[in-house]
């Protein structure tokens, strides 16, 4: 800067400086021009290869759904050929269209997106998926159709050549015969409910003509057999099974000479034959039972396989069934607890359908109560029309049973108690048939019991000839006898016990009427004698319920004995008696007993004539007399003379003993005694009762 020249030279330096500079940015800006192309052209290539991807991904995709569309609505030949012409007789062809109709439903119902269904090669498809399930279900309907009606007239035949043993014919064969079409009754339920329904229709219809007639049938020949008209080795069944075995019964060797109606307490007859008849019945029955169970039971298995009718409720845990009365009420109901309740009531006022459903805490079943309800209810309703007069038919067999002997309906009561109580399923339709003729059976044992204390307050016995044992007495001797045979080990047998309480409260009241009305036979005799043996029968039958009972016959029995020996003894010294009465008097009015002797009217003099009349020979001779009273009143058949004896021989002696007693008390030093001992009055007593 020291000089101008030296200034001019910078400021050229300077000028050059930013010329290059400007040369510099030019050039700078030219290749941010070339970059800045470039930019562009990658970012263009990046949104092509973007749009690349996706619409390859596309395309995969779109290559992956139609695959799927065209495997899943694809039927192979095979299958339309076996749907359209497959054989349906054959174990091959059932299986071939078997399978066949899987696949079809397979297709029909693929998972499938619904936009794609609207496709015109998926709407043809499916088109002709429906053409071919709709031809297929038509010639499967039809052949089972055919099926069913075949069978049923097949084993209609059968039945018209029935073996005359007492059993129901089975129905495995046709079951068998049946169950390799389980699977296309299942896509056929699915595929055509209407064809699916006419079919169980069908079936029903034709199979309920045939158990009709082989129920009918066999409660029938059943019938002949109970009474006797028929072959016993029909009911080829062991009898060690039947715990309620009437032939093992104690039956009094009189009771055979008392004959009666079966319908009557009063006169029932135990004799040997009717013993016999009852133990056969008992036999038949629990046969007939026997015999419908696994027939009702192997009928729905298969109804329940081959109809597809499973129940969730067989998955709930083994419940048993005990059956209880209610006393005052007609409502049935059923509680859950470890074992189910069902309350039977004595009146008409229950409900028809009175099993509900209860399923418990043990079911593991995802499928709603309501609709595990209906299918139960389905279940029941189709076995209601396989079956639709077996109630009836049952409880025909019941009341023709009972009016032909009375003694049939504790039988039936207990033998259907146990076939109720076996059964695993409660709400079933054979649980429901028994409960209801259970019910009835129940009623029928009621009228018999009132039909028996009817007949007991009815009772009028002979006025010509002593009374003795009235027949009733005895009757229930044998009912009891028979009664705690049949219901032994029974959950029924509180029904036994109400029943027992009601008969010998009646049959007590009815002792105490004839003993009142009788006009040969002292009251006291009759309630002794009879009172005496209904206690002397509730020993023996030691019957818990009637230990009260048993009780008062003895209290009874004590009682009237008691009194019959002070009215029938009376005084048999009466003078002595009347002269001691006195004695008692004067002391009771304030005579000392040394100072009653100085009375003129009770001296030593009066008292020794008053003893002189009763010598040994005159005593005796007086008990002879009332021995023979004795005999007339009492009966042979209860056989008290020698308890009668005894008790009269203890007062005579404590009326001896009291006659005594006064007369050392108010006679002391005057040496009067009777002319009798008290050795004598055992000798004569003895004596009298050996003679006869």
């Amino acid at each position: 800067m020291g000089s101008e020249d030296q200034v001019f030279n910078l400021m050229k330096l300077l000028d050059d400086g930013i010329k290059q500079a400007e040369t510099i940015e030019s050039k700078l800006d030219s290749y941010d021009k070339i970059l800045q192309g470039v930019k562009e052209q990658m970012e263009m290539m990046k949104e092509k290869d973007t749009l690349m991807s996706v619409r390859n991904q596309n395309h995969q995709k779109l290559l992956a759904e139609l695959e799927n569309l065209v495997k899943q609505l694809e039927l192979e030949e095979k299958y339309s050929s076996s749907l359209s012409n497959g054989d349906l007789s054959t174990p091959n062809g059932i299986l071939d269209c078997t399978a066949a109709a899987q696949q079809l439903q397979r297709c029909q119902h693929a998972a499938i997106h619904p936009a794609l269904k609207k496709m015109g090669a998926a709407e043809e498809q499916l088109r002709k998926f429906n053409q071919l399930a709709s031809s297929f279900s038509k010639r499967l309907s039809h052949y089972l159709n055919n099926l069913f009606i075949h069978q049923g007239n097949e084993m209609g035949e059968t039945l018209s050549r029935q073996s005359s043993d007492l059993r129901l014919p089975p129905h495995n064969s046709s079951h068998r015969d049946l169950t390799p079409y389980t699977e296309l009754m299942a896509w056929l339920k699915q595929s055509d409910r209407d064809a699916f329904r006419q079919l169980t229709k069908v079936y029903t219809n034709n199979l309920s003509k045939l158990y009709v007639k082989e129920i009918q049938f066999f409660l029938e020949t059943a019938k002949q057999v109970a009474v006797g008209k028929g072959d016993k080795s029909r009911l080829n069944i062991s009898g060690g099974r039947l715990s309620g075995s009437s032939a093992s019964l104690s039956t009094p060797m009189d009771a055979k000479n008392r004959a009666g109606s079966v319908h009557s307490i009063d006169s029932a007859s135990v004799a040997d034959g009717d013993m016999a008849m009852r133990h056969l019945f008992d036999q038949v029955f629990d046969k007939v039972l026997s015999e419908l169970e696994p027939m009702c039971l192997a009928e729905q298995d298969f109804c329940c396989k081959f109809f597809h009718l499973q129940s969730g409720v067989q998955q709930a845990p083994k419940q048993s069934d005990v059956i209880d009365e209610a006393e005052d009420t007609g409502d049935i109901w059923m509680k859950q607890k470890p074992k189910i309740t069902i309350q039977l009531a004595e009146d008409d006022s229950y409900p028809r359908e009175y099993i509900v459903e209860n399923l418990g805490e043990g079911l593991t079943s995802k499928v709603p109560t309501w609709q595990l309800r209906q299918i139960n209810d389905e279940i029941r309703s189709l076995l209601t029309d396989l079956f639709p007069n077996l109630q009836d038919d049952l409880d025909g067999f019941i009341q023709s049973s009972d009016r032909q002997d009375g003694y049939y309906s504790m039988y039936m009561l207990v033998r259907m108690n146990e076939h109720v109580a076996n059964t695993q399923d409660a709400g079933s339709f054979l649980s429901v048939t028994f409960a209801s003729s259970l019910v009835k059976i129940k009623r029928n044992f009621d009228k018999f019991v009132q039909q028996q204390i009817k007949t007991i307050e009815e009772n009028k016995v002979s006025k010509k000839a002593k009374c003795g044992i009235i027949s009733f007495v005895h009757t229930f001797e044998d009912f009891a006898n028979q009664a705690e045979v049949i219901f032994r080990n029974s959950e029924r047998h509180t029904d036994l016990d109400k029943a027992y309480q009601k008969l010998v409260a009646a049959i007590f009241g009815s002792i105490q009427r004839i003993a009142a009305e009788h006009p040969k036979t002292p009251k006291e005799v009759i309630m002794m004698e009879n009172f005496h043996h209904m206690h002397s029968t509730l020993s023996q039958l030691k019957i818990p319920c009637l230990e009260n009972e048993k009780k008062e016959a003895k209290a009874k029995y004590n009682e009237y004995l008691s009194a019959y020996t002070k009215e029938r003894l009376g005084r048999p010294l009466e003078k002595l008696h009347v002269f001691v009465e006195g004695v008692n008097a004067k002391m009771n009015q304030g005579v000392k007993p040394e100072e009653v002797g100085f009375q003129l009217a009770f001296s030593k003099t009066e008292l020794r004539k008053v003893i002189k009349e009763y010598t040994g020979k005159e005593v005796k001779k007086s008990l002879e007399n009332l021995y023979k009273k004795l005999e007339k009143h009492l009966s042979e058949e209860e056989n008290l003379y020698q308890v009668v004896w005894v008790s009269m021989q203890g007062e005579f002696i404590a009326q001896y003993k009291s006659y005594e007693e006064l007369i050392r008390k108010c006679y002391a030093d005057s040496n009067i005694t009777l002319e009798f001992t008290i050795d004598n009055v055992l000798e004569f007593f003895s004596n009298i009762a050996q003679s006869h």
